[in-house]
């Protein structure tokens, strides 16, 4: 299991993001990658408005704001097979 989170330096969305994410990761054991966008340019230009862009697995799940409840509730679903769903408002 791999979390991603796109980010950038000096953004609060992503400070509170990652909280959230380390959160859940002392439950649930996965990977956590976090990429600043900064450092390539197809990622700025793919994701420079959206972040902070949480991937499960390499599929977008969260944009600007993650609740933890419904980021564990994902990752048990793909760790039990159940492919991702974008949730209203997740169309990353």
């Amino acid at each position: 299991m791999r979390v991603d989170i796109y980010s950038k330096p000096r953004c609060s969305l992503c400070v509170k993001a990652i909280a959230v994410v380390e959160e859940v990761r002392t439950r649930l054991p996965f990977e956590l990658y976090v990429t600043d966008i900064l450092q390539s340019p197809d990622l700025f230009e793919a994701w420079r408005y959206d972040i902070p862009v949480v991937l499960i697995d390499g599929v977008p799940a969260f944009k600007h704001r993650v609740d933890a409840e419904t980021l564990e509730v994902r990752i048990r679903e793909v760790m039990n097979g159940i492919p991702i769903a974008k949730t209203v408002g997740q169309d990353g």
